[in-house]
């Protein structure tokens, strides 16, 4: 009882302190983050470890410094991430739109009438696809969360993330039901398969080469349902510039009627993306926590 009332306190307390950061500008919190990135890397031993066993499994070619030097700077983007995260739940609609800068065809799904997967590979500026839609997108949105341990920061989380137009949010217990009527209702599918979910519904594919636990049902569903597929990847500017919000074309070969093909040539697809900006994905995800059978744990 005492635990969990000190939980609800402390949680109150965090995102008092994310409404008093969503003030400064956002040239200091991004000052700020680099701080807390400084801190994060030498405090947080274990998600350092993670980080550099992805770099190492991904990037063997590269020498043990430059893949140090590499996650140090993950870990500056990604604690920018967290403290401008009050931005995306306490600032105005005005401000949040002026700070995101859209590419591609943010109005290729609403132009095509047909249903829509938009792709969301997990870099550290995800969240921030939200205004990203708000500021182009005309239909509703249906994504899939993880319900949070913490009941205060589970609430704050929904909220930070309805904020943007029409969205549905469906709790990853729910199943596939929930999401599947909202689809058919018109609203576009907000699909984040690059992380280990575990094995079921799951195929090894490569992912840098190295065999990766990766979800086929969205391939399989995209192919079902004759949706357009268009990836959205969110870059960070340095300095508190902003954002890039990019409407990418699908992935070539996503269409493969075998859904592990398709599957394997999203993670190509990633693949070059994360070349463009390897700081910024999220290293510090268990992302081959999941073995095939007979291989050891890498963690």
């Amino acid at each position: 009882m005492i635990g969990a009332w000190l939980g609800r306190l402390g949680a109150h307390a965090a995102i008092f302190l994310m409404w008093l950061l969503h003030f400064l500008p956002l040239s200091v919190l991004a000052a700020l983050g680099q701080g807390l990135g400084w801190v994060l890397w030498r405090v947080a031993g274990s998600r350092r470890r993670v980080a550099l066993t992805n770099l190492r499994l991904c990037f063997p070619e590269w020498s043990p410094a430059r893949r140090e030097a590499l996650g140090r700077e993950h870990f500056v983007w990604l604690a920018r991430s967290l403290l401008e995260r009050s931005l995306l739940w306490f600032a105005s609609e005005e401000r949040l739109l002026g700070m995101v800068r859209v590419e591609g065809d943010p109005r290729a799904a609403e132009r095509s009438g047909e249903p829509v997967m938009w792709l969301l590979p997990h870099f550290v500026g995800l969240e921030f696809t939200g205004p990203g839609l708000m500021l182009h997108q005309g239909r509703a949105g249906v994504d899939v969360y993880q319900r949070q341990r913490n009941p205060v920061f589970d609430e704050r989380l929904l909220r930070g993330r309805s904020r943007y137009g029409r969205s549905t949010l469906v709790n990853r217990e729910a199943g596939i039901r929930p999401v599947l009527r909202a689809i058919q209702a018109g609203a576009g599918f907000l699909n984040a398969l690059d992380q280990d979910f575990g094995s079921k519904d799951a195929a090894f594919v490569p992912f840098f080469g190295i065999p990766a636990a990766t979800l086929v049902s969205p391939a399989r569903m995209a192919r079902t349902l004759k949706m357009l597929v268009q990836p959205i990847v969110v870059t960070m500017l340095p300095g508190g510039q902003g954002y890039v919000v990019r409407f990418c074309e699908a992935p070539p070969g996503f269409d493969d009627p075998d859904p592990v093909a398709a599957t394997a040539a999203f993670n190509r697809w990633l693949e070059d993306r994360v070349r463009e900006h390897p700081a910024q994905y999220l290293w510090v995800h268990r992302r081959f926590k999941t073995r095939p059978p007979g291989e050891p744990g890498v963690y």
